[in-house]
């Protein structure tokens, strides 16, 4: 096995190792504010059965490790919201019941605003045109232009560029913007030119002869390129964290409903007798899902590509997946905390019991929908990546 391939294991395994600590502090929030209000919790669990190893720590909870790194769990005694027994969840208040639902959410949250609020430190990259800022303690810097996709017949290919060397200068002449380097490429197409560029803070200084633009439909060096603005703070810091995790829950909020949307008229689109509105459905449905990821997405290729970017992008990944997580939970679908939740005060406003036959089935059902969703999308991701 080439270390190519051992480092992109690595990667994964990364990647892996945070998405379950998401879920591990996700769970732990539930943990500590249900033992703090009475509720005996009976296991700890971090990833899911089969069971490795366990352990009964002091206060009476069994910790333990299991064999599917996926996450986490927490068991509480008298789960379903019928059980009556002292120290069962189900016997708890509403109050109670509610903050202990939504601790995870909240932990999860908190999570976001320390990362972002790290982030506002050592360098926090503006992806959105109105992004949350404090004016008075942000200093703005461009990042240098940085390749991101090589042609590989292009004279950037024949030369080595590599994905991530950062374009000083082309024929003499700085470049600051990918403006920069289309000008300056094309006023000297079909001619041999001295391309420098960085490569992990060192120099390197090249000739190539560059293609003619009405041959190449790919550009005449045949790179893409980026560059971003990257904000830093000081004393604002978790003022920008605590902005900046709003704003992107907002955002993923917005962008969920977006989403449905496209889903629900896509699909209702198909019913239709004319053409025209079941070729737009299409459109719909396909956009909608290029831009869903699951967890092999993440995994496999959102966190590689995060770590090789650098660590503040891997940080600023990690926290919009942790208030991604936090978003969700909130809504209410009856297998995540949300739903659970709006169970629980529909059938009191109702005033009819919530048995637990009644209760499992439901969340039951709603969980097998959930994950074969989560199915539909990991083969999607599957012919993504085949594609890349």
């Amino acid at each position: 096995m080439d270390g190519a391939v051992l480092y992109f294991l690595f990667q994964i395994l990364v990647g892996l190792l945070l998405l379950t600590f998401l879920v591990v502090i996700h769970e732990l929030g539930h943990a500590i504010v249900a033992r703090r209000n009475g509720i005996v919790v009976e296991e700890f669990g971090i990833g899911f059965p089969p069971k490795l190893a366990g352990v009964y720590l002091k206060n009476g909870v069994l910790f333990t490790i299991n064999w599917l790194p996926l996450g986490g769990f927490v068991k509480m005694q008298g789960e379903n919201d019928s059980a009556s027994k002292k120290g069962d969840y189900g016997a708890a208040s509403m109050g109670v019941k509610t903050k202990v639902l939504l601790a995870g959410v909240g932990m999860n949250w908190l999570f976001a605003i320390l990362a972002l609020s790290v982030l506002a430190i050592i360098g926090f990259p503006k992806v959105l045109p109105n992004q949350f800022t404090v004016p008075m303690d942000t200093k703005e810097v461009e990042t240098p232009l940085k390749v991101t996709y090589i042609d590989s017949s292009s004279p950037a290919s024949k030369i080595g560029l590599k994905v991530n060397d950062k374009i000083v200068s082309v024929a003499g002449q700085k470049i600051v913007n990918a403006k920069d380097l289309v000008r300056v490429t094309s006023a000297n197409q079909g001619k041999k030119v001295e391309v420098k560029y960085d490569r992990d803070g060192q120099t390197f200084a090249v000739f190539v002869q560059l293609r003619y633009m009405p041959s190449s439909s790919k550009g005449v060096l045949g790179v893409a390129t980026s560059t971003q603005t990257v904000r830093y703070s000081t004393w604002s810091a978790p003022i920008v964290g605590i902005g900046t995790t709003a704003q992107f829950s907002y955002v993923t909020l917005k962008g969920l409903g977006d989403l449905v949307g496209k889903l629900v008229g896509g699909i209702s689109a198909q019913f239709s007798g004319d053409q025209a509105t079941k070729e737009k459905g299409s459109k719909e449905l396909s956009a909608a899902g290029n831009s869903v990821g699951g967890p092999l997405s993440i995994i496999g290729v959102f966190f590689p590509a995060a770590q090789t970017a650098g660590v503040s992008t891997l940080l600023f990944l990690t926290a919009i997946i942790s208030l991604t997580l936090a978003v969700m939970n909130v809504l209410p679908i009856p297998a995540l905390d949300g739903g659970r939740l709006f169970l629980t005060y529909l059938f009191k406003a109702i005033r009819k019991p919530l048995t637990k036959e009644l209760e499992e089935k439901i969340v039951g059902y709603s969980f097998m929908g959930l994950m074969a969703l989560v199915v539909v999308i990991t083969v999607a991701d599957v012919f993504k990546i085949q594609a890349l």
